[in-house]
């Protein structure tokens, strides 16, 4: 059988996913695909048509969504960070899609204005704006830690690894955590991981 193919690289949201695959200590094969011209090749295009990063391949499955490939290989392939009670299940589904819907957007405007517009060109205002907006979940998730190691239950679990991995990109666009001690901890500790830093080496 075939091991599983990973499309993407660490300067992307697919360091999420890569991160996921080496938390499970499986042989795979890694395919550095960027979000550039290689991402819209027909060849690419055919895994995931539409276009982006990441993507898995395993076997006869394909996958696209950075959050759908996670809670798939933790469940598969990483057992100790998928809850088992449905309960815990859900609630990491829980904290994996508030990442995606609370924090992601507005990241990627103060990303899209700090990296990607013209010096010259960038509007502090879009970049205080999204900060503001952040602070409202960055209250709720502050709340949630307060007391707490982890998102769900006593341990790391793909919740903390899915969560951390989309506020990853806060480091590179410089977002002052100092207000929320509880997120800065755990996002520490969650970021100090062994196979987010072998990740963080595939592809840049």
């Amino acid at each position: 059988m075939s091991k599983p193919k990973l499309y993407g690289i660490a300067g992307s949201r697919a360091i999420r996913s890569l991160w996921a695959i080496e938390e499970t200590g499986i042989d795979y094969e890694h395919v550095p695909v960027g979000f550039g011209e290689d991402s819209k090749a027909a060849e690419y295009l055919a895994i995931n048509p539409n276009g982006r990063i990441p993507a898995l391949v395993d076997g006869n499955l394909i996958l696209f969504e950075s959050m759908a490939i996670n809670l798939y290989l933790a469940k598969t392939y990483a057992k100790a960070l998928y809850p088992v009670d449905p309960t815990a299940e859900a609630l990491a589904i829980q904290w994996s899609v508030w990442g995606i819907s609370e924090i992601e957007d507005l990241q990627i405007r103060i990303a899209l204005q700090k990296f990607f517009t013209p010096e010259d060109e960038r509007d502090p205002a879009v970049i205080a704006e999204a900060e503001a907006g952040l602070a409202r979940p960055f209250k709720v998730l502050d709340q949630h830690l307060d007391g707490r190691d982890w998102l769900v239950g006593d341990a790391f679990s793909i919740a903390d690894l899915n969560l951390a991995g989309v506020m990853s990109l806060l480091q590179l666009v410089e977002v002052d955590l100092s207000g929320y001690p509880n997120i800065q901890r755990w996002a520490n500790a969650c970021l100090a991981r062994p196979a987010y830093a072998r990740a963080q080496r595939l592809g840049d």
